[in-house]
This record gives C-alpha cells, sequence and structure tokens, in this order.
C-alpha cells in the first residue's frame, strides 16, 4: 500500500526521510528514477541514506509503474519518491492506486513560479499538476509530516 507519493529532487536525505518514515510506520521505500536505476555510484550513495530496517528499491520510473500495477508492492508499507514532476505525472496516470501526490521540494529557476518556499514549478509542470487535480488526484504541499498540508488546488 502506498503511504507516501512524493516528489523531491533530492530523492533520499536526512530529516524528511525519517520524519516521513517513522510518521507513516513506512517498511519500503521506491527510489522511481531512470538515472538512478542506471547509476551504481547514485545506488550506493541512496543506500547510505536509507534508514536502518527500510527495504530500498530502486527502479527506472518504467519498472516502477510495472511493479506498483502488478501489485508485488501491496505487501509493503511504501513511500515512492521521484525526483521531478514529470515523473510523478507519469506514474500517477498509470497507477490507478496513486491518489494523492506529495510536493516536497523543486528546484528553482529564473522561469519557475513559486508556489511554496520549496515549490517552485515551470510552465510544463503547473499544466501537468492541473491536469493531475483534474483527473481528481490530490495534488498537495507538505515538507515534514508535522507540517501543515496545503492543497495545490486552492493556490492554482
Amino acid at each position: 500500500m502506498i503511504k507516501l507519493f512524493r516528489i523531491d529532487h533530492r530523492l533520499l536525505h536526512g530529516q524528511v526521510i525519517f520524519s516521513w518514515v517513522n510518521a507513516l510506520g513506512v517498511d519500503c521505500i521506491l527510489v522511481a528514477n531512470d538515472n538512478v536505476a542506471q547509476s551504481e555510484e547514485r545506488k550506493t550513495v541512496l543506500r547510505m541514506a536509507k534508514p536502518a530496517g527500510v527495504k530500498l528499491v530502486m527502479k527506472s520510473v518504467d519498472k516502477s509503474i510495472e511493479a506498483i500495477n502488478s501489485g508485488i508492492t501491496n505487501k509493503y508499507k511504501l513511500m515512492v519518491i521521484v525526483g521531478s514532476v514529470a515523473d510523478a505525472y507519469k506514474l500517477a496516470k498509470e497507477c490507478p492506486s496513486i491518489t494523492k501526490v506529495n510536493y516536497g521540494n523543486t528546484l528553482q529557476s529564473p522561469t519557475t513560479r513559486q508556489l511554496s518556499e520549496q515549490i517552485f514549478l515551470e510552465a510544463d509542470e503547473l499544466e501537468k499538476t492541473a491536469e493531475l487535480i483534474a483527473d481528481g488526484i490530490v495534488c498537495e504541499i507538505q515538507p515534514l509530516s508535522v507540517d501543515r498540508s496545503i492543497n495545490i488546488a486552492d493556490i492554482l
């Protein structure tokens, strides 16, 4: 069962991961990222950031979609982490079990629109987010489990 589906360009890192893992009782983290799936070096770094006692799986976006839709992930209290809105959009569109997207941290650039202290979206990312919302998927900003959740539909 997916406990949290999160966008965070940093993927796995300290306080955020421990906050969510502890709050939700997560026992498996799936990093759905094509670059990570192809890089042993990146996999090694992410393994070092994994909380003790939590299984870590790193797959491409397509392989992650296959795994989620096959039901093999249903036995876990699963946190799925992607690095971009584009990856989140693809997974959410292709995996009916994804009903909520947590926007945790995205990169700022001169062309992004700031939605919160840590969320910056390009025009195409805003469009993808609006489409997910129109499809009935809740899109929320909540950096840490103890933070208040902000519904992005209220901002757009």
